[in-house]
């Protein structure tokens, strides 16, 4: 029985050049690693995101592909690409998943885990512009 399965990973970075928090807009750029793990070839047909910021405010995205494509990609190949999101708070999460398409006409989805989105101060200190209770 064939073995369908992509997995994504996820690298955020908060883009202090591109916000305002005096105008509470915070935004962040994100880089996914989609990779194809399983044994047959697949399209990534669509995405399914969830976007929330610390006040538990959600956007929800839906949309064909990622950045104007749809990549089709072989066992053991990847696809990467960059894309963002503004939050009106300093912290947030993103989660949601691919619908993908095998060559075999086989539809299955491909989790995207939950990733924090979190404004830091300029500089290399590395802290949180402001604190965060996870409930």
């Amino acid at each position: 029985m064939p073995n369908y399965q992509f997995q994504a990973e996820v690298t955020p970075h908060y883009l202090p050049q591109q916000s305002s928090p005096e105008a509470g807009v915070f935004s962040f750029s994100y880089t996914i690693t989609i990779h194809n793990t399983g044994d047959m070839a697949a399209q990534l047909v669509s995405r399914h995101w969830f976007i929330s910021d610390a006040l538990g405010r959600t956007q929800e995205v839906q949309g064909l592909g990622v950045v104007g494509e749809q990549p089709w990609l072989r066992p053991g190949e990847s696809f990467q690409y960059s894309s963002g999101c503004q939050l009106r708070t300093p912290s947030g999460t993103m989660h949601g998943s691919y619908h993908c398409l095998a060559e075999d006409d086989t539809p299955f989805d491909c989790d995207i885990p939950l990733f924090v989105l979190e404004a830091m101060h300029p500089g290399s200190d590395g802290r949180p512009l402001s604190a965060r209770v996870l409930h």
